[in-house]
């Protein structure tokens, strides 16, 4: 058995495709087929039951695939520990994030990094929070930017960012009379009990936060709307059809698609995270990534501090 039919073999589970297997892993489908069906036969089990149209992954399959996962990622934390011992800096960092916290964050940090570290590559995974929970479990990330609270009790992480949560409303609700006139600017969430929201769908971590500021406040939020991108969440409250709760860093500029944002009085926040499989060999690459990541948002926010 070869490191690589390992490799194979978890790629076509993956893509549930020998083609698209074949193209990931750069090799001809034939060489693919052939090396799988040498493994088969050196272990007598079928891996994978293969139909004209599909691949589905047999019971030995799945057993095979979730052991070979832990071999090759035991394989990659050998490389990167002995890569540290011989002091070589080259390398490959896979960074898992959240799709539009990364955009707002990431391009601060990464070209401090790319600076500082230019012979150690970075390959960037944006996912769901529950997708990137599983690749940071796994190993097949290295470490991802994650919002408190994480599911996966098998992670490990570091505070990097916390930050405020404010309420959205349509420009033309009555909450948002209170920005043009005198008084409390703020809002108690027990108001919005009647109110229609807009969430996130499931498996982003931010819509169990948004919910469970409504629990806390004594009620179910009546989700009317969703959608897995908060962009998306922000326009939709803006054109009326109801509202949300919004990260700080997420607030847009003033247009014709900018809801109207007011502070809540118990002033949530949330925590941004690094997150790292516990127990798993943190390479001196992810040490330095955390370490500008850290000295980066402190810049930010000495930069950003009222004088």
């Amino acid at each position: 058995m070869e490191l690589r039919q390992l490799q194979y073999a978890l790629q076509i589970a993956i893509e549930k495709n020998f083609s698209r297997a074949a193209e990931k892993l750069h090799i001809a489908q034939p060489s693919l087929s052939q090396q799988l069906s040498k493994l088969e036969k050196e272990l007598g089990v079928l891996l994978f039951q293969r139909t004209t149209n599909s691949v589905e992954v047999t019971y030995a399959g799945t057993r095979f695939v979730e052991k070979a996962q832990k071999i090759l990622d035991m394989v990659e934390q050998l490389k990167q520990e002995m890569e540290d011992i011989s002091q070589m800096r080259k390398g490959k960092l896979v960074v898992g994030s959240l799709p539009i916290t990364g955009a707002h964050v990431l391009p601060l940090v990464l070209p401090v990094f790319q600076e500082r570290y230019p012979e150690i590559d970075i390959v960037l995974v944006e996912e769901t929070t529950s997708n990137l929970e599983q690749l940071t479990a796994s190993g097949q990330a290295d470490i991802s930017l994650l919002s408190l609270p994480l599911i996966d009790d098998s992670l490990d992480y570091e505070p990097v960012i916390e930050e405020e949560i404010v309420l959205a409303v349509p420009p033309q609700h009555p909450l948002a009379v209170r920005l043009t006139e005198g008084g409390d600017k703020t809002v108690d969430i027990a108001e919005l009990q009647e109110e229609p929201f807009i969430a996130l769908k499931r498996g982003q971590g931010f819509r169990q936060i948004a919910i469970a500021l409504c629990n806390d406040a004594g009620f179910t939020p009546n989700i009317v709307f969703e959608s897995s991108n908060i962009e998306t969440v922000q326009s939709l409250v803006a054109a009326g059809m109801g509202i949300a709760f919004i990260p700080h860093m997420l607030l847009r500029g003033w247009n014709e698609l900018a809801p109207a944002y007011l502070r809540l009085t118990n002033r949530p926040t949330r925590t941004l995270v690094i997150a790292h499989r516990k127990g798993r060999y943190l390479s001196k690459a992810v040490a330095a990534f955390m370490e500008t990541f850290r000295q980066v948002m402190e810049a930010e926010r000495a930069k950003n501090r009222p004088e």
